[in-house]
């Protein structure tokens, strides 16, 4: 993949293209904002559009079930929870979900809208990130995650769960692995601001909200907080790190796919034909609900052969009381037929039973043969139901074997849990303690960044005087010039600045005040912030990015200075997006102030 290769997103106010670089916007951070029918959901399908042109994949969160369109004329893989998606999926399907899109380059539609328990959308989202982040560790592919509605997952309030960290995970690490993430809302004010600060390109539609707008202030500028509610739709502003001006107002293109998340009218519509990824690919992700269905009916089935297991333990424990109780009855019978005397009267129960008997025998007299016959009939039903009671007793001792053997089982698995109750704790604590170590280091740092800028505020007390010195010459020429202007009626005070270099102008009071107070506000180092103001006062005009190699920092921090030195006037911008000292600004107040001081010391002269 090209390095340099760009897709163009539409046209600037002056009809210029806007070309944006697929690298950056693949493995970046972005941000698109404004507020319902500005077109920010057709600023992100545009972008999609393009990066589906160039054969790139890409998963987009889509939460209100509006980027279907896309498949009119791109083949992508649609999942969630309608009937409408080529599958319907749950969180298990997370892995393969993001395996596909990844190593067998299929772009995918992970609707969630359709889900009725958010705690499962909530889930499916959130092992489908991880699963990304966690391949992308060792695949290292730019791949765009499109994340629509973000604010519901990483607010601004607090509130934010696992899946919210999880995606500000991705925002702060995934650049390095090549996982881009853009962030959708209608609401910035709602959207974590770490989320927003981090983005290197961000979209600002139409916005309405105080609130709203007032974010616009503090990240652009109050001069794009007051023009951001009028903008058209399709219009933005657009803030990127790889621009040659710091921003641009863009008019996006319209998108060429059907719009599915256009407001319902009163006219009728047709829903065109929908492309969609092979019924193999498909299948993949079917075989895993089929498995899981497989696996509950086993379960079941298992169940239920315990639940008939314990109904027949319960039946051999009945017949074995039974065939006790048969059994003792039994040789109480045989040993009175056998005249025995050391037996006690039989029970009820065994005179019915020795009334059957009676009942069965023919009406003449038994012989001897006969009793004996009988007798042993009956020791021969003892034995054999003493040997039914063995086997019965031998399966009894077999389960309750294997209830020992759950229940130790069940000891050591509840000592496993407990051993990893444990170590979750041991690993709580360690987290707080080097959070709290990380705090304190943060403190410490403060500090001495402040000894640091304390003692730079007192070191080379040289060049201080120095500076003083130059500005009592500097106020004493003004004077001269002055004077001379009171009595020859000419003006000179403007021809001594036209001697005084442009950064000797910046350090006079009050001009070098404004100075300081724009740098405090900015992001940028004093030290950096004056090397740009030199390279601006030695080479200006000149644009932004053409500073940078001449200024030992980010390009960030650069345009945070310069436009917060724009703010106080001391740098102005031309038409061309070239930014320069504001030199007639800065004279205008010195001489203010030199003709003010200069009366002050006539009037003083005057006096004496």
């Amino acid at each position: 993949m090209s390095e340099t290769r760009t897709i163009r997103v539409g046209e600037t106010v002056d009809g210029d293209a806007v070309e944006l670089p697929v690298v950056e916007l693949l493995t970046g951070r972005g941000f698109v904002t404004g507020k319902s029918g500005s077109g920010k959901s057709n600023t992100a399908s545009v972008v999609c559009e393009e990066l589906l042109d160039a054969g790139f994949p890409m998963l987009i969160i889509d939460c209100e079930g509006e980027y279907y369109g896309l498949k009119e004329e791109y083949e992508l893989l649609h999942v969630g929870a309608d009937e409408e998606c080529d599958i319907q999926v749950a969180p298990e399907h997370a892995e393969k979900v993001a395996d596909m899109a990844l190593n067998e380059n299929i772009p995918v539609i992970l609707d969630v809208s359709g889900y009725l328990d958010e705690d499962t959308s909530n889930e499916l989202i959130l092992q489908t990130a991880r699963h990304l982040f966690a391949k992308e560790k060792k695949l290292k592919k730019p791949f765009l995650l499109v994340c629509e509605e973000v604010h519901e997952y990483i607010p601004e309030g607090g509130g934010m769960d696992e899946t919210g960290k999880m995606l500000i995970k991705i925002g702060k690490r995934g650049r390095k692995h090549g996982l881009g993430i853009v962030g959708i809302s209608q609401r910035p004010a709602d959207v974590k601001k770490d989320f927003i600060t981090q983005a290197n390109w961000l979209v600002w539609h139409r916005l309405t909200w105080e609130n709203d707008t007032n974010v616009v202030g503090r990240i652009i500028g109050s001069e794009y907080a007051d023009r951001v509610t009028d903008l058209d739709d399709g219009q933005a502003f657009m803030q990127t790190d790889w621009a040659e001006a710091d921003l641009r107002t863009v008019q996006f293109r319209r998108k060429r796919t059907f719009d599915a998340g256009a407001t319902p009218g009163l006219d009728d519509f047709e829903r065109p034909e929908l492309k969609s990824v092979s019924d193999n690919l498909v299948g993949d992700l079917q075989s895993i609900t089929e498995d899981k269905e497989e696996h509950e009916n086993r379960i079941a089935e298992l169940e239920a052969e315990i639940e008939k297991k314990e109904k027949r333990i319960e039946t051999l424990e009945d017949e074995l009381d039974d065939a006790r109780d048969i059994s003792q009855a039994a040789t109480k019978m045989a040993d009175a037929i056998a005249g025995n005397t050391g037996i006690t009267a039989p029970t009820e129960d065994d005179q019915q039973t020795l009334d059957e008997v009676e009942g069965d025998k023919s009406d003449h007299e038994k012989s001897n043969a006969e009793i004996e016959h009988e007798r042993n009939e009956f020791r021969k039903r003892a034995r054999e139901l003493e040997e039914r009671l063995d086997d019965l007793a031998t399966t009894k001792a077999d389960l309750e074997d294997r209830v020992e053997a759950l229940a130790a089982e069940k000891s050591e698995l509840a000592d496993e849990r407990d051993e990893l109750r444990a170590e979750r704790d041991e690993l709580a604590t360690r987290v707080d303690e080097l959070e709290a170590e990380v705090e304190s280091m943060h403190a410490e740092l403060g500090d001495e960044r402040q000894k640091a800028e304390q003692l730079e505020s007192e070191t080379d007390e040289g060049e201080v005087i120095s500076n003083q010195a130059d500005r009592i010459a500097f106020l004493e020429m003004a004077l001269e010039q002055l004077q001379r202007r009171l009595s020859d009626d000419q003006s000179g005070v403007g021809g001594s600045l036209e001697s005084v270099s442009t950064i000797d102008l910046l350090h006079e009071d009050p001009i070098e005040e404004k100075v300081e107070a724009a740098i405090r506000e900015s992001n940028c180092r004093r030290e950096h912030a004056w090397d740009v103001l030199a390279v601006l006062a030695d080479r200006g005009p000149i644009r932004t990015r053409d500073v940078e190699p001449l200024v030992d920092a980010s390009g960030h921090r650069i345009s945070s200075a310069i436009i917060e030195l724009r703010k106080v006037n001391v740098l102005e911008r031309d038409e061309k997006g070239r930014h320069e000292i504001n030199r007639r600004y800065v004279e205008g107040i010195l001489e203010t102030k030199a003709e003010r001081e200069g009366l002050a010391a006539l009037k003083n002269r005057s006096r004496q």
